[in-house]
């Protein structure tokens, strides 16, 4: 995979909060783009142990935090997908961020939040993924057994992650099989 994936909050932090980073660190070194606007929602003060996490990444050279420029196309998609005008459907700042550098730089969006964003990948033909996604990947190269998965996604469940099945093992029945 040669494509940069731009992560949005909620899919970054499934592994941020339960501490399986470096997973995505093996799968994907050097490829990681976190939307600047992704970054300012991890670096609240409330969760520093995140923030410590993504710097970590950063300062590793497995991720980059990537800004636009407010005279650009992506910023001007940005404030499109995250104002109310006419029929469109606003969004969070970090889900247009990511959908925003996604289109501009033919990268694939990394997001779970498919109730809020399918109409936009659709309408501008993304690449996508979801943490379930990722989870198989490393599953498929092994770096993780399934039990491991089904550990993992525990986790991430008790941490609020909405990620499509109750159970590793489930997510592959339905979504790979």
């Amino acid at each position: 995979m040669t494509d940069s994936l731009f992560f949005d909050t909620d899919c970054i932090c499934a592994f941020l909060w339960t501490n399986e980073e470096s997973l995505l660190e093996k799968i994907y070194p050097g490829k990681i783009v976190i939307p600047q606007k992704v970054y300012n929602e991890i670096a609240r003060p409330t969760i520093p142990h995140l923030k410590a996490r993504i710097d970590k990444l950063i300062a590793n050279g497995s991720a980059v935090v990537m800004s636009m420029d407010i005279s650009s196309e992506e910023y001007a998609l940005y404030r499109k997908l995250t104002t109310f005008s006419g029929n469109n459907k606003v969004i969070g700042s970090g889900e247009a961020a990511a959908i925003s550098l996604t289109k501009k730089y033919n990268g694939i969006l990394e997001s779970n939040n498919l109730r809020d964003i399918s109409y936009y990948i659709n309408k501008y033909s993304l690449k996508h993924v979801t943490t379930g996604d990722i989870l198989v990947e490393a599953f498929q190269k092994g770096l993780i057994t399934e039990q491991e998965g089904n550990t993992i996604w525990a986790s991430m469940l008790n941490k609020k992650r909405k990620i499509g099945a109750s159970s590793f093992t489930e997510f592959i029945g339905k979504t790979y099989k």
